[in-house]
């Protein structure tokens, strides 16, 4: 019985570390210039590659930014060690939090970008559905899951309303960059503001709360 002989694939393997550079000279673009004024030829520029190439990978340039923005936050949440409970005090692990909830972190163009993805929220709702997925809310779930945690341990109140004060302490950042200015230690101001009114009073109340 004869065997067929095994097809040859056409063309060269994919090289990941062209499609990073893509992905990532994608996001600086839409960070400096927005979605409508960035183009596919600035983008294969600055990665060092020709538009055919990026144009081989992706058929549109909304199609390269979703997996640009996606890629991004991916690579930050893989880089983000976890919160150690048990190390922190309550106060200590709660700002830990707050300060994760940056979005100008770590390259300090986190709300410009979003700036730009809101701008086109109407016309490519993608985008922000994408910030929304991978930027805000696994950065809200962490604030949250700690509170809970601190809550079931008895550092915390237990009547919290979580949700609205994981809102205010996400709020605090947008109000900083609008505002304009230093922050200074903004999550310790901000944590410190409203700990009096959110830990547990108990007599015995050690150090670690």
């Amino acid at each position: 019985m004869e065997t067929s002989a095994p097809k040859k694939q056409r063309g060269r393997p994919r090289d990941p570390l062209i499609e990073e550079a893509i992905l990532r000279a994608a996001r600086r673009r839409l960070t400096v210039d927005g979605y409508s004024r960035m183009t596919i030829g600035d983008v294969a520029a600055d990665a060092g590659v020709t538009r055919p190439t990026v144009y081989r990978r992706w058929q549109s340039k909304l199609d390269l930014i979703v997996d640009a923005l996606d890629h991004a936050f991916r690579t930050e949440q893989a880089e983000t060690p976890p919160v150690d409970l048990e190390r922190l005090t309550a106060r200590e692990a709660v700002i830990e939090v707050v300060r994760r909830l940056d979005l100008r972190a770590p390259e300090k163009t986190g709300f410009t970008l979003v700036g730009h993805v809101l701008a086109e929220a109407e016309h490519n709702p993608e985008l922000l559905e994408m910030v929304r997925i991978h930027a805000v809310w696994p950065r809200r779930r962490l604030l949250l899951d700690t509170l809970r945690a601190l809550q079931e341990r008895g550092d915390l109140r237990s009547d919290l309303d979580l949700d609205a004060v994981a809102d205010m302490w996400l709020g605090s950042y947008y109000s900083a960059f609008i505002r304009g200015g230093e922050d200074g230690d903004l999550p310790t101001r901000v944590v410190d503001t409203l700990w009096p009114a959110i830990a547990a009073i108990r007599p015995d109340r050690s150090e670690r709360s």
